[in-house]
């Protein structure tokens, strides 16, 4: 009779079990390779590199390693890793055996008519061990302690994958501070040269060969440029404490060299395949290991709807008074059985929980694929904009060339008379600005290298991470 009720049980308990709606959708696969990617053995293993390798200017490698030390959002992501490693402690335990220590005494009095003589009240004592112990029969418990170590290895990818984040925009900000510096100087430069020439206008009007016309347009033109000044000023102290504010530090002066700007290079990177992204990028691998860690949650609410088996037991001694304690084996009691639990009133509220973490595993199977679109698409475009400002600088500096030559001729004709002041304001101007957009070419250029370093996921190795043992391995 005992053997029909539990088979009937077990068979009960997996009929009940509802069926999960199946997932109508192609699995995603990467392409084999990106478009317009040029092939370079040289660099296939730039990604891997650490940044220490990749930036080559020393007070940038210093502000990376200081923004690493201190960063505020890498110290909090820490402390959720310690919180994740601490919940595998707390997953661990519940499928380990329970045991405490209990003890105890009181007054006990029965009603009259229980027993005979039982009416009397009765002093008991006793203490002992006490044990528990749910057995993992389904994997349910083992399941969820998996569940928050994959949980824990996508907290330290998430940290790495910030880290990435953070190098890449202190790079960034430094590279945009370089480049306000240089248009401060190009704007100081172009003010003391403009004012000479106002100075030579001012001296031809007094000649009468020029107009007060020619005097004003020019000082209009110092008068721009001197508010440029301030604007850059301004700008240049915003983002001064921007880069601070990466370092994790509050506003102060950042040493650096300005010079040669437009000679800064970053090493090429020209060759990749895009099943790397999922070796290099941790955003890639946060998101397979929070899939994984789904799976395993639809386990454990499965297991919810079996039968779960606890032994419990019992040893020490008992009495009802504590003068008769005589020790083993007189006063010495224990007792173990085990229990067979499984639900059926509360079922809705366990298929609801089943539903839901079919759902949220769903939901981590689209956030995957959407990272891997994602992640391929960043390199594609970053690989295209590093090709077409190559091209643009090119122009831009035979540009550059051009009108300073022009500039140098203007100036020629106009000591001679040759020209008028209009010639040689315009052709300033466009000078000037040509130098303007070259620069912030270059910083362009300098941001798409950094991009794409960051989108094959280059940036977080040879961090100096927290080492820490997780308290359960599978």
């Amino acid at each position: 009779m005992i053997r029909i009720l539990i088979l009937t049980t077990f068979l009960f308990s997996f009929s009940c079990i509802p069926s999960l709606p199946k997932r109508d959708h192609q699995t995603l696969e990467l392409p084999n390779e990106f478009p317009q990617w040029e092939n370079s053995t040289e660099s296939e293993n730039l990604a891997n590199q650490i940044w220490t390798e990749f930036y080559k200017d020393p007070q940038l490698v210093s502000l990376v390693d200081d923004a690493i030390q201190n960063n505020q959002e890498l110290a909090i992501l820490e402390q959720e890793i310690n919180i994740s490693n601490n919940e595998i402690m707390a997953r661990h335990g519940e499928y380990l055996p329970k045991l405490a220590l209990q003890g105890g005494t009181g007054l006990e009095k029965t009603e009259r008519f229980s027993t005979p003589d039982a009416n009397s009240p009765t002093l008991f004592t006793r203490g002992g061990l006490v044990m528990s112990w749910e057995v993992d029969i389904w994997k349910k418990l083992r399941n969820a302690t998996k569940a928050a170590y994959l949980r824990y290895l996508s907290g330290i990818e998430g940290r790495r994958y910030v880290l990435t984040n953070l190098v890449s925009e202190v790079s960034n900000t430094y590279y945009e501070l370089i480049l306000l510096d240089n248009q401060l100087e190009l704007v100081e430069n172009y003010i003391e040269v403009l004012t000479k020439v106002k100075d030579m206008v001012v001296l031809q009007r007094d000649a009468g060969r020029a107009t007060s016309l020619g005097v004003k347009r020019f000082e209009a033109e110092v008068a721009k440029n001197i508010a440029r000044r301030y604007d850059l000023k301004q700008n240049i102290s915003i983002t001064e404490n921007k880069l601070n504010q990466l370092v994790g530090r509050f506003p102060k002066h950042i040493d650096r060299q300005p010079k040669n700007f437009l000679l800064t290079t970053l090493p090429e990177i020209k060759n990749s395949v895009p099943v790397k992204l999922l070796e290099n990028r941790p955003d890639i691998k946060q998101a397979s290991l929070n899939l994984e860690a789904k799976k395993l949650d639809v386990d454990v609410a499965r297991a919810n709807f079996y039968p779960s088996l606890t032994i419990d037991g019992n040893v020490g001694y008992e009495a009802f008074n504590s003068k008769h304690f005589d020790g083993t084996p007189v006063s010495m009691a224990y007792g173990i059985g085990g229990g067979l639990v499984m639900p059926l009133l509360n079922r809705k509220a366990i298929k609801a929980n089943y539903l839901s973490a079919d759902n949220l595993q769903i939901q981590s199977i689209y956030n995957y694929e959407l990272t891997l679109i994602k992640a391929f698409t960043e390199v594609s475009n970053q690989m295209i904009k590093i090709k077409n400002l190559n091209s643009r600088y090119e122009m831009k500096s035979k540009q550059v060339s051009d009108l300073h030559d022009s500039l140098e001729i203007a100036n020629i004709l106009f000591k001679a008379g040759r020209v008028d002041y209009i010639e040689v304001l315009l052709t300033q101007r466009d000078f000037i600005e040509s130098q303007f957009e070259l620069l912030e070419l270059k910083e362009t250029q300098l941001v798409a290298s950094v991009g794409l370093y960051k989108a094959i996921g280059g940036g977080w190795r040879g961090q100096k991470e927290t080492t820490m043992d997780p308290h359960w391995e599978p």
